[in-house]
């Protein structure tokens, strides 16, 4: 390797390599299958190819990622710079070159297949009980003979109209009132927080006004715009967590504001401009402005909240993992910078433990585990899964560090969802054959019409539900041994199944003009076993402590958990045995938790005492994690029979662990006894 090649890494896929310095940014990306869109050619005409540097010292990586390891402005770029503008730092990656280490991050807008944010609202039956209520009420106009002021005769129109007392009233109120009270001709609709505060006032009558409620994840963000006087959701959009440029998983981004002092704030920065282009987006598709959302409320991990909020994370990097605070949160919009009313209020869900936060706190007040007797497990997937166990009797929580592989991040094929990634497969277990569909299609790919139908998003990876139905089809079929290592005596079946190194990988699409093979390659088996086993091991840590070992229903939160298959989750030892009709998904659980604090004032009561009852487990010092982590690391599992799972899917018998599957051209047969 030359050492004057730099490494290139590229958020949000993940995908990195080496380069000659000198390379184009949108050459690079393009060798390595990074999603940039580019209609002009490279002609630096269009604009569409923008990326922006992500400053600082990666750890992760293994790289400092400096401003002078990119080119300086180019006169194509300077040339468009004189009609259009690069904003934020933006460089053209069709004119930037690398001259060094850097990290890349490529913005939505610049992609041509936009992610498909997956934390739809879900239905849930809400008890309807709003903090924020509207009164009508007609005022007393003033007169010579009575001087006291606007204020004061509104509050005696709203203790004779709706019997409301002593309430409280701030300045940016009094900036309103008058105004308010002679356009409407002394008749006004008044907003009251908690019957306590008055938090605005419009002339006229005001029917509706509504309340925000906002799941921050570390990959998605996504808001739910709600009438506060009927519950109803009437828009919802998502966005990528722009903060994915500083480390796609949580701890990745801790490290960065270690090595980077000052980097929180450009954390917070960046969440909370995305939470204004969200509050700007739901409001446009109802016809409001965000001046027309008094209440919001946030739900997050314990680095999102804390970011959110402008607290340094470092504390949540290492043991003993001490939040800032557990409580609730209660403050005004302007206090984070959130430009919605400039009176609304922000609640924000308590904490349970430094790994497991106020979106955990969403899950819980969602599905009430604490309401039933039946032993119930509560898992929320993402780059860390959050984990409860327990019923009416007692409730546990611990959070394992599964990574994003599950996302589709650090797999050789992988990539989020969007139109052209695939999301299910199925393989022959004669043949070995696949077959698959994409996102934004119907059709499967072996039957008529499929090229046709693609032809516009291609088969451009596989996203995170299409990866577990893969491995889990593999292993279903043969392909995989019990212990991940894909089987290279098999290439003599199908030629699917491919030499690579001292390994073996799958070829599940083929190489076209433009695209290079989609394979699952050894090391992609691998961070799916490292994931699986650290979401196991922390449900059988609690299992444990639980003294049960069998759950009777399991819920699967969060976008990734809306979309896999629980059987094939169970195929891979991703979640313990279990009836399948057991199994379900509870959608965006977080964020519906986060819509119920929204709506019934008294839930937010409810989940401030019962985070309280929650027993807290931390995997990273408890020995026995390391035991089950070992175990879990078999498909489905080493010991674990999953009696229930065999009544539904025929699992295959463990097969002779021969030669380390290393090719046979390369090594000699070698036998070893199998690790059944």
């Amino acid at each position: 390797m030359s050492n004057k090649d730099a490494l290139v890494v590229f958020t949000p896929s993940g995908r990195r390599g080496r380069f000659p310095v000198g390379t184009p940014v949108l050459q690079a990306a393009r060798s390595l299958g990074v999603d940039i869109d580019s209609v002009c050619g490279g002609r630096g005409i269009c604009g569409r190819c923008q990326v922006l540097l992500s400053e600082g010292e990666f750890a992760k990586h293994g790289l400092v990622s400096r401003a002078e390891n990119l080119s300086s402005q180019s006169p194509v770029e300077k040339e468009y710079c004189t009609t259009q503008t690069l904003a934020d730092g933006r460089r053209l990656s069709c004119s930037v070159q690398v001259l060094g280490d850097v990290v890349i991050d490529v913005p939505s807008s610049s992609q041509v297949h936009k992610q498909v944010v997956r934390k739809e609202a879900e239905a849930h039956d809400v008890e309807l009980d709003p903090l924020i209520r509207l009164h009508f009420v007609e005022v007393q106009e003033p007169d010579m003979h009575d001087p006291s002021g606007d204020l004061r005769r509104l509050e005696d129109a709203l203790e004779f109209e709706w019997r409301l007392t002593d309430l409280a009233c701030d300045v940016i109120v009094l900036q309103q009132i008058q105004v308010a009270l002679r356009a409407g001709n002394w008749k006004v609709t008044v907003a009251v927080h908690a019957g306590r505060q008055i938090v605005a006032v419009w002339p006229g009558f005001k029917e509706r006004v509504f309340g925000l409620a906002v799941d921050i994840g570390s990959t998605t963000i996504a808001a739910h715009l709600c009438d506060l006087a009927s519950g109803e959701v009437v828009a919802s959009a998502g966005i990528m967590n722009p903060q994915i440029r500083f480390g796609e998983d949580l701890m990745s981004r801790v490290s960065y504001v270690m090595m980077n002092p000052g980097g929180e704030i450009e954390m917070t920065a960046v969440v909370r401009a995305a939470l204004n282009e969200l509050a700007d987006d739901v409001a446009r598709q109802v016809g409001i402005t965000p001046q027309d959302i008094l209440e919001a409320t946030f739900v997050g991990n314990p680095i999102m909240h804390h970011l959110l909020l402008g607290i340094n994370p470092v504390e949540l990097g290492g043991a003993p993992f001490a939040l800032a605070t557990d409580k609730a949160i209660t403050l005004w919009a302007v206090e984070i910078d959130f430009a919605i009313h400039r009176n609304a209020r922000i609640y924000v869900l308590p904490c349970i433990a430094g790994h497991v936060g106020a979106d955990t706190a969403g899950v819980i007040l969602a599905e009430r585990p604490d309401l039933t007797d039946k032993i119930t497990l509560l898992v929320d997937v993402g780059t860390n899964a959050e984990i409860v166990l327990g019923n009416n009797q007692r409730l546990l929580a611990c959070s394992s560090p599964t990574g994003p592989a599950f996302e589709g991040a650090q797999i050789s094929c992988g990539q989020r969802a969007a139109p052209g990634a695939i999301e299910r497969v199925r393989v022959d277990p004669v043949t070995l054959e696949p077959r698959f569909k994409v996102i934004g299609c119907e059709l499967w790919s072996d039957d008529p019409g499929f090229a046709d139908a693609v032809a516009g998003s291609g088969v451009t990876g596989v996203c995170g539900s299409g990866i577990i139905e893969v491995l889990a089809e593999m292993y279903l079929a043969g392909i995989i041994r019990h212990d991940g290592v894909i089987r290279g005596e098999l290439s003599e079946r199908n030629p699917r199944i491919q030499p690579d190194g001292r390994t073996f990988s799958y070829e599940l699409y083929p190489a076209t003009a433009n695209a290079p093979a989609l394979k699952i390659m050894q090391n992609d088996v691998r961070a799916i076993q490292l994931g699986k086993a650290a979401l196991y091991a922390g449900v059988r840590l609690l299992m444990e402590r639980m003294g049960v070992r069998q759950v009777e229903r399991i819920r699967l939160a969060g976008a990734f958990g809306s979309h896999i298959d629980v059987k094939y989750a169970m195929v891979l030892g991703m979640i313990p045995d279990c009836t399948l009709s057991g199994v379900s998904s509870a959608g965006n659980a977080a964020g519906t938790g986060a819509r119920i604090a929204l709506l019934d004032q008294r839930s937010r009561r409810d989940i401030e005492a019962l985070v309280r009852r929650v027993e807290k487990i931390e995997t990273a010092v408890e020995p026995r994690f390391q035991e089950f982590f070992v175990e879990a690391m078999a498909i489905p599992h080493l010991t674990d029979p999953f009696v229930e799972l065999q009544k539904e899917v025929t699992l295959p018998a463990r097969v002779e662990i021969v030669n380390d599957n290393a090719p046979r051209s390369r090594r000699g047969p070698r036998r070893e006894p199998s690790s059944a």
